[in-house]
Parts: C-alpha cells; structure tokens; sequence
C-alpha cells in the first residue's frame, strides 16, 4: 500500500499514512474530540516516540498499558485524552493481533463488497457505524481500495464530491471546505434541538 495523502498536513506524518495500513486506522480511532490533522499526526508521533518508522500490531498489544499511556501523555500529547486513547489504540491492535494476526490492511484486503468491508469495519473496536462508513470512504476515495457497492455501503461519505469528512481532505483548500460543512452540520443541529425543545 502506497499513495499520497494529506490528512495531517505534515509531510512526515502523511508519508507514514500512505504507507502504513495501521497508521491509517489509527488515525482514524484518534481523529474524534480534537482538529482532525492532530488525530492524524498521531500515528507518526507514536511511532517515533517507540523508536520505530511504523506501528507494530503486536509490539502495541503486548505494550505495559501505563508506559503506553504514558507515551501518549509526553509533551505535546497526541490526544486530547491521552490516556483514555492510548487504550482504545491498544484494544484496537490486540483485535488486529487475534483476528488478523496484526496486519490491519488484512480487514481490507479481500472484502468481496461493500457491505461486508462496513461489517468488517464496524467490528472493530473505538468504530462505531459513522467512523466505519468515514474510514470506508476514506479507502475507497484515497486508497484505492473500492470493492463493489463501496458508495453505497459509505452512505453520504461516499458520495463523490463531496466535502463532508477526512474521506474528502486532499490538501489545506478542502480541509477548509470539510470545515465549513461540519460547522453548518453543527448549527442545523443545533437549530433543530432548540425548535424541538420549542415546541415541548
């Protein structure tokens, strides 16, 4: 697996998630409650802080859960809830270790449709259904990644131009774009909370 992304907007952190199914995911698992290229840079940081030019499945499974909580926790932390992330992140590589003997890219690779990739995707722990339809987009649109029914199965993320997640971020003018929707999403659900309550 080898494409070009900008989901971090830092040369050295995009390298890692066009190379490295397992960064890519773990950017994704991260990428909730802060800006979406510091969910991204994560992996690199990681990576860097254990010494390593990639993320290992097994190594991250296997990791004492406070040092490697701790590592997320350094100086500048690579989550809001470094803690809590760190977590997640090994829940996510110990599932990968047991159903995938740690190759994450093994979630993707033989998917015959759409549909089974959201199921597969959906499995994983830290994914709920809007993370797995985001992450498929993502693989479809970025990844090549596009087994039959992909669109479908990513509901609106899948839709083609579209500026609605990290699925559509390809440099700093469509991280703009995505922004702005998600705002505007924000404030129509915001608007339509208030008439409910309104109305009650």
């Amino acid at each position: 697996m080898s494409t070009t992304v900008h989901l971090a907007q830092q040369p050295e952190a995009d390298e890692l998630l066009g190379r490295s199914p397992l960064a890519v995911l773990t950017g994704m698992l991260l990428d909730q409650q802060i800006p979406m290229e510091w969910a991204f840079t994560g992996p690199w940081t990681i990576a860097r802080r254990l010494g390593a030019d990639d993320l290992d499945a097994h190594r991250i499974a296997a990791a004492d859960p406070e040092e490697f909580a701790a590592l997320l926790s350094e100086k500048p932390a690579v989550h809001r809830y470094p803690g809590s992330m760190a977590n997640r992140v090994q829940q996510l590589c110990r599932y990968l270790v047991e159903h995938h003997d740690g190759d994450a890219e093994a979630v993707w690779r033989d998917a015959p449709n759409g549909r089974e990739l959201l199921k597969r995707l959906g499995e994983l722990p830290g994914f709920g259904k809007q993370k797995a339809q985001v992450f498929l987009a993502l693989l479809g649109k970025q990844y090549g990644v596009a087994p039959e029914g992909w669109r479908e199965a990513a509901g609106p993320y899948g839709e083609e131009g579209s500026f609605r997640s990290v699925a559509d971020v390809t440099g700093p003018e469509s991280l703009v774009r995505v922004r702005a929707f998600k705002q505007e999403a924000k404030k129509a659900a915001k608007a339509a909370k208030s008439a409910k309550q309104a109305q009650g």
